[in-house]
């Protein structure tokens, strides 16, 4: 995801890098030829005039223009919803580190804190390799034992699997009569909480929006834009290049964005930024448990000023 300072509005005019301009190019040129065809010709295919004006061009484009705000929406509403469960997450995950922190009698026991802040660590990155469908062993190998490590890259849901790990250790706490039953009771809360994230992005990764709906709105735009210059070009002449390409690019954008944030956690440039979403959650429960951790520049790839 791209990450910038608000920029003034001049300059945001001519920003290119996570616009989607530059793979609409070749589609807007290609509308910029036909207009000039059109131009040329004077409206008429194999001497047949289309008698298409702009009235209802402008009918049918406002009747576009709404079923455009309702795809961005829609596929909005996903993304924002991506964004609030990992908003969750961090939550949850801070809460887990506080409740483990704060047992009593640990330091000479067999279960050790660190290491149920290494396995929450690791659910964190399993997840997201989950989301985006990526190899997990490189950030997992790390932050889990040999035997847990075997367990966990075997699985094929990965992010469930850590799950049980840390009620295991919860568990193993519980019987060393480190932790209550209320106290364990409270821990199962937030790893109900854990599930429930981990669900809600399953759902999303697992539920996109009806393809036939995706095509109808797909097709519409196109025939909508390729018929556009025939109704402007009697009373445009010239222009009606230039003012198709300018329609088409509004139109054809929108989509495009729809498309790209449909799936928020991808690694598109308007995609959630999950690296540096799991850095945070890294440093801030390792500082919690006063410890720091080395950040490499690999894991903050996707944040681009």
């Amino acid at each position: 995801m791209i990450i910038r300072k608000k920029e003034h509005w001049f300059k945001m005019l001519f920003v290119w890098h996570g616009s989607v301009l530059p793979g609409l190019l070749p589609r807007l040129f290609l509308l910029f030829i036909l207009s000039l065809g059109v131009v040329y010709l004077r409206g008429t295919i194999f001497s047949f005039k289309v008698p298409l004006n702009p009235a209802p061009l402008t009918l049918f484009g406002f009747v576009l223009a709404l079923f455009l705000g309702f795809r961005n929406n829609a596929s909005y509403e996903r993304f924002w919803e991506g964004r609030k469960l990992w908003g969750a997450l961090l939550n949850t995950a801070r809460s887990l580190t506080r409740q483990a922190l704060t047992l009593k009698n640990l330091k000479e026991s067999s279960v050790s804190v660190s290491y149920f802040i290494q396995l929450l660590d690791a659910f964190i990155f399993a997840l997201k390799h989950q989301l985006r469908g990526t190899d997990a062993y490189e950030d997992l190998k790390n932050r889990l034992h040999e035997d847990h490590l075997k367990t966990v890259a075997a699985s094929k849901y990965k992010p469930a699997v850590i799950m049980r790990l840390l009620a295991e250790w919860v568990q193993h706490a519980k019987d060393e009569d480190h932790i209550d039953s209320i106290q364990q009771g409270r821990f199962d809360e937030n790893f109900d909480k854990l599930s429930d994230i981990l669900g809600g992005c399953e759902r999303i990764v697992s539920t996109p929006i009806p393809y036939s709906y995706r095509v109808l709105l797909h097709r519409t735009v196109y025939i909508y834009c390729f018929l556009l210059p025939f109704g402007l070009v009697d009373s445009l002449g010239w222009f009606t290049p230039l003012i198709v390409v300018f329609v088409a690019y509004t139109f054809v954008a929108f989509e495009a964005i729809a498309d790209e944030i449909e799936e928020p956690f991808g690694t598109e440039a308007n995609d959630l930024a999950l690296n540096s979403m799991c850095v945070m959650i890294d440093e801030t429960i390792h500082e919690m448990a006063g410890q720091k951790i080395a950040i490499s520049p690999k894991m903050t790839q996707n944040i681009i000023d």
